[in-house]
């Protein structure tokens, strides 16, 4: 398990491969898995490896606040792709090669006999039953939305916490940082997860704008699926 060397252009591909359908490490929100492969990567990627850099530049983002990030850093090299020796590649199409023959066995045109038919119907059972085990995905999304206040004298704590008070089924809050925008004004930025069949954008907006006295607008500063 793991990258291998970080510094390296071999662990940097590794890297780039394992990201290429991931936002972060592990999980769905940025973490101490995050900080630990950020600190031993060191540098930004270079940019033909594009899903590294993104990340790498979505992480740095956090510098001031990767020790409140969640999770316990773990050693490096317990990050990453899983490995498996080259001798036990075949492996896992053992199970499929079994599949197969129980349902080339599955002779729906033999015997009639009382026997033969009960055996039929329980290999269309099982086979039914190994159908309906397959996983169901879930589609879900990450998003970081910049909140807006009517003016520098806004209490920031107090519209994080309301932000933060909104729950719903697949809604999942993540970290969060103040960031200037002039004038002394500064805007919440902060992620979150939604299972995107159960909470769209337009109710984000909605549910934060509710809190009027304190929201003058909310945008949506990153979309990703993961």
């Amino acid at each position: 398990m793991g990258f291998g060397d970080l510094k390296s252009q071999s662990g940097l591909q590794a890297l780039n491969n394992f990201l290429e359908d991931r936002s972060y490490i592990d999980g769905y929100v940025p973490s101490q898995a995050d900080i630990a492969v950020f600190l031993a990567v060191g540098t930004p990627p270079p940019a033909s490896l594009p899903h590294a850099l993104r990340w790498y530049n979505h992480i740095a983002s956090y510098d001031s606040q990767k020790d409140s990030l969640p999770g316990v850093r773990q050693p490096i090299e317990t990050y990453g792709p899983a490995g498996a020796p080259a001798t036990t590649a075949a492996a896992p199409a053992a199970p499929k090669a079994a599949a197969a023959d129980d349902d080339d066995d599955l002779d729906l045109f033999g015997s009639d006999d009382e026997e033969t038919k009960a055996l039929k119907a329980k290999r269309v059972e099982d086979y039914a039953a190994r159908k309906a085990k397959k996983p169901v995905i879930i589609a879900k999304s990450n998003i970081i939305l910049d909140v807006k206040p009517w003016e520098d004298t806004t209490d920031m704590e107090e519209m994080e916490r309301k932000v933060r008070s909104i729950e719903a089924d697949g809604l999942l809050w993540g970290a969060s940082k103040f960031v200037p925008v002039g004038y002394g004004i500064r805007k919440l930025q902060i992620s979150c997860v939604v299972e995107d069949d159960k909470v769209s954008t337009d109710f984000l907006d909605e549910e934060i704008t509710k809190f009027e006295d304190l929201v003058q607008s909310v945008d949506i500063a990153a979309f990703n699926k993961v």
